[in-house]
């Protein structure tokens, strides 16, 4: 009896756990299609601030990689069908790019001894190189079977040069972000006073 009822909670917190990530997915994907109005208002920096970046990291953070995965490739398709924005086909090397952030940001992070702010930084910088990494090589293809080069000028602008703006904002803005929800109780995230204790076992 004891082990029926142990099996349903159990059950039960998997079934609140699966509809809170999927809430939390859609909410965020319904920001990632509309941050980009937003900072387009920037003429200048707008573009380079990468506003569809954001959610799909967080994402990946807050619901693991799975539907950090999902979120990041549905997200720049799905803003083309609807406003054209993303062009193709830029728009499917950003799925592919995109895919990645969310898919290394959660499984870093969830593998992560310690949750904290550390981890929630190594698990950007993984995620951004990985993920600039497969765009870069998802242009080179693409632009290839069009018969149009991608020489690593082009790639080094597209993904570190003029996007400082964008990963200066998400380095800055997302610890943050993650700090205030563990706060709440809305992430799991370390206190204040373990963070000396997170960054020694994460250095080893």
């Amino acid at each position: 009896m004891s082990e029926n009822k142990s099996a349903s909670r159990q059950s039960g917190v998997r079934a609140s756990g699966i509809v809170r990530s999927v809430t939390v997915s859609g909410l965020l994907l319904a920001v990632g299609l509309v941050l980009p109005f937003l900072t387009g208002q920037l003429k200048s920096i707008g573009s380079m601030l990468l506003p569809m970046h954001i959610p799909v990291l967080l994402c990946g953070l807050i619901c693991g990689w799975r539907y950090g995965a999902a979120v990041g490739f549905i997200l720049p398709l799905f803003r083309n069908l609807l406003f054209s924005m993303p062009p193709m086909p830029g728009a499917i090397s950003m799925a592919f790019e995109m895919g990645v952030y969310g898919l290394v940001a959660g499984a870093v992070y969830s593998a992560s001894r310690w949750k904290c702010v550390v981890s929630v930084y190594k698990s950007l910088i993984a995620a951004m190189l990985a993920g600039r990494l497969v765009w870069g090589a998802a242009q080179y293809l693409i632009l290839g079977i069009r018969g149009e080069g991608f020489t690593l000028e082009a790639f080094l602008a597209g993904a570190f040069l003029n996007a400082i703006p964008g990963i200066i904002l998400q380095l800055i803005f997302i610890p943050i972000l993650m700090l205030a929800l563990g706060k709440t109780g809305a992430v799991r995230l370390q206190k204040r006073e373990d963070h000396a204790l997170c960054s020694r076992s994460e250095s080893k």
